[in-house]
């Protein structure tokens, strides 16, 4: 067995190993490791140590997961790991990024006064079904990929996961989605 003079334990990827096998006393010794550097990442990102704990338990969550995807030839376990908590702090980011712009919309739409309820759902009705109807221009898999994104509010990370597609391929689907979303919607890029 690999000794890892850093934790003074079983070695971080021969841990993984045995973690992608499902061996939990694997994942509580990689746990204990690994946690505090993992926090102290995320931590540093959020800067709020209620969203830093979810998104760490979010990170050795995706350990569990998916241990069977580390590579040693493409570096070591710990920049791993720490590249997957870097990319999940910086989704919460984005994440509460969106539902504040969402809340804020949210405010100033209910602060309106004085306008026409009726023309305003009917425009609403009618801007859905244009939507509806360029989404179905889209490949069955730029739709898919659109839908898991934006729909559903997945990370193009966790997007790739669900599919099994690599993260290129799955921004490449989207991006191209997009343009095709607004070319049917005649909308202007900017």
């Amino acid at each position: 067995m690999t000794v890892d003079s850093a934790t003074g334990g079983t070695s971080l990827p021969v841990l993984l190993a045995r973690i992608a096998s499902g061996d939990t006393a694997a994942f509580s010794e990689f746990y204990d490791s690994t946690c505090d550097r993992v926090y102290g990442m995320v931590f540093r990102v959020l800067r709020d140590p209620g969203y830093s704990e979810e998104t760490t338990q979010e990170v050795f969550l995706q350990v569990w997961r998916s241990a069977g995807t580390y590579d040693p030839r493409a570096g070591s376990a710990i920049s791993w790991l720490i590249t997957v908590a870097h990319r999940r702090a910086v989704d919460r980011v984005r994440a509460e990024s969106a539902a504040t712009r969402r809340d804020i919309t949210y405010g100033a739409e209910d602060q309106r006064t004085g306008f026409d309820e009726v023309a305003e759902s009917v425009t609403a009705q009618e801007t859905a079904r244009e939507v509806v109807d360029c989404l179905q221009t889209l490949t069955g898999i730029q739709r898919e990929s659109v839908d898991l994104a934006y729909y559903q509010g997945l990370s193009y990370r966790e997007v790739a996961d669900r599919l099994s597609v690599a993260l290129p391929t799955i921004k490449s689907r989207i991006r191209d989605g997009l343009r095709r979303l607004r070319n049917c919607l005649g909308v202007d890029d900017d």
